[in-house]
């Protein structure tokens, strides 16, 4: 019997040992592999982000590595402010008396804005657009013309109505300006020059109640305005009316030259002045006889008041409602048959929804007592 070769046989076990293991590392090594590569996560896509810039707004942004157009909410406001009422904003020309230059007859025009407040095809502009006219015509934004009858004019606050007898393209909305605050947006749309139709300008209410001349209670505002703006609309981001434009301040009787002075009606004395003027051909308005300025820390600091709102009398007219009474210089109105005087409610547009004849309270400071005094309003006299 032949003995076995130990030697030979521990080598061959040796060498299926080491087969083993090795195939076995390569086997696991691809097998985890395998496993490794199934399981990795796939890069995901990110998402977009949301950043709500106010509660009823929000901008999706996409992510970093695509291009993207990113429009801001005040932005977008205005641009549908602006679509809005556009469409409803005209240009007013009127046809003045004629003049002869040598042997020619020239018919010269005016020209300026407004704006369609009513279905019906009611108008408003200013007074001194049509002034003096023979005859008026519009412009409609899409270039229609259409001739347009006076309904009646309000020298004092610078309002006209007009009406034309044809179907209009668009109406706009008249707001509420005794909710207006400095510093909130506020856009022009008129025809510049008379020959720029639809221009918007944008800007800032830049105070309330200015007075300029003997026009009161006026919105101040930086938004440009230009010769032709004039009876165009001053509006808000909501794409509501909050000021008729009326003029601008360029300079000073000092020759001090002013910049972004604008200045606009505001839409509630708009409203009260076109509804009588549509519904009685004129204005009728109350008048108390006194001249006055608004009360603001500035005013109150000079004349050293007490009070920090209403008005302070500076002058009164002589058998006028107000002497009558025995109001004084220098005294300061707070409140109008309890409603107070302030920067959101003017006397002005008070005295307006107010009869001729009608008695009423004020609501007086002297010399740091307050007590009331009684008036009867009367007509406001001509040219005052």
């Amino acid at each position: 019997m032949q003995r076995p070769n130990y030697i030979l046989l521990s080598c061959a076990i040796v060498l299926a040992v080491l087969l083993g293991v090795v195939g076995g590392g390569v086997m696991g090594g691809l097998a985890g592999y395998y496993t490794a590569r199934n399981a990795a996560p796939t890069p995901a896509v990110a998402a977009p982000i949301t950043i709500a810039s106010s509660p009823s707004t929000a901008t999706s942004v996409p992510p970093a590595n695509t291009q993207t157009r990113i429009t801001l909410s005040e932005e977008s406001a205005v641009i549908d402010a602006v679509r809005k009422v556009k469409p409803a904003v005209v240009t007013v020309i009127t046809q003045l008396p004629s003049s002869t230059r040598r042997t020619a007859t020239v018919t010269p025009t005016a020209s300026g804005s407004g704006v369609i407040i009513d279905e019906k095809g009611y108008v408003i502009t200013n007074n001194h657009v049509i002034e003096d006219g023979k005859s008026v015509y519009v412009v409609f934004a899409d270039g229609v013309r259409a001739e347009a009858k006076v309904v009646g004019t309000d020298v004092i606050a610078d309002i006209a109505v007009l009406k034309v007898e044809t179907k209009v393209p668009a109406v706009a909305a008249l707001g509420d300006s005794n909710a207006l605050q400095p510093g909130q947006m506020a856009i022009a749309i008129g025809s510049p020059l008379g020959d720029f139709r639809g221009t918007v300008t944008l800007g800032v209410v830049s105070a309330m109640n200015r007075s300029v001349g003997r026009q009161q209670d006026l919105i101040q505002t930086d938004a440009a305005i230009n010769n032709g703006n004039s009876g165009g609309p001053l509006i808000n981001t909501q794409g509501q009316v909050i000021g008729i434009n009326t003029l601008v301040v360029r300079s000073t009787n000092e020759g001090n030259v002013a910049e972004g002075l604008g200045f606009a009606i505001p839409s509630n004395m708009v409203k009260e002045i076109a509804t009588q003027l549509i519904t009685k051909g004129k204005v009728e308005r109350a008048y108390l006889g006194v001249t006055y300025q608004q009360v603001d820390p500035q005013i109150a600091g000079a004349l050293n008041l007490q009070a920090t709102r209403g008005i302070v009398i500076m002058s009164v007219e002589a058998n006028t409602p107000a002497a009558q009474a025995g109001l004084k210089e220098g005294d300061v109105i707070l409140a109008l048959d309890g409603q107070i005087i302030d920067a959101e409610h003017s006397l002005a547009t008070m005295l307006l929804a107010r009869r001729v004849g009608e008695a009423v309270t004020l609501q007086v400071q002297r010399d740091g007592k307050m007590f009331d005094l009684k008036a009867t309003l009367s007509a406001r006299p001509a040219g005052r």
